[in-house]
């Protein structure tokens, strides 16, 4: 079965990892029925300041305002499966955690948790408080995952683009996308 999924950007670094999962879906599209991004502006900024480019803009992508109520994953109706925020910042993680539903990334994680469905969070900053530790408790208890940005080293990256994908990957495979990525052991 083709799965539907929104990608999320908000403005924590590493903008490398969203750029990656956008582009190794797009390898992946026959596994998809729908792929969707919303970015905050925030995250459009530290895109361009971290890659130097829009790239974002020239994808084959959905693209939602971060204040369009009506895009389709923004209610359960819409069917999405799974919700990626990438990278996730402790304020959204935070709103989330709150169930704020404030902007349309926070509305659509908080349908996709209502849902039952697979929201991943991957967090990028460090090192954590208290109060991030029990914002990540909550959404892990609400039924999402807490996927921190932190590569693997077995397979020997050796440019920033292999170390960042070690943590897309990871992610491919949390979303249940069959992928071809290094496997411990083999």
């Amino acid at each position: 079965m083709k799965k539907k999924i929104v990608i999320a950007v908000t403005g924590a670094s590493g903008s490398i990892y969203a750029k990656l999962l956008i582009d190794k879906l797009q390898l992946y599209a026959n596994q998809l029925a729908e792929l969707s991004l919303v970015m905050t502006e925030n995250a459009k900024a530290v895109w361009q300041i971290e890659l130097n480019n829009d790239s974002y803009v020239d994808n084959k992508l959905h693209h939602f305002s971060q204040q369009d109520f009506s895009a389709p994953f923004a209610s359960g109706s819409g069917q999405y499966d799974t919700m990626i925020i990438i990278p996730c910042s402790m304020g959204t993680l935070g709103r989330i955690a709150s169930g704020i539903s404030n902007d349309l990334i926070s509305r659509a994680a908080d349908v996709i948790l209502k849902e039952r469905r697979k929201l991943i969070c991957v967090i990028r900053d460090t090192p954590y408080n208290l109060i991030h530790i029990r914002n990540m408790e909550t959404i892990t208890l609400a039924g999402g995952i807490i996927c921190p940005a932190t590569p693997s080293f077995y397979s020997k990256p050796t440019t920033i683009e292999e170390v960042a994908a070690t943590v897309v990957d990871r992610v491919l495979d949390l979303a249940g996308i069959q992928n071809d990525s290094y496997r411990w052991g083999r």
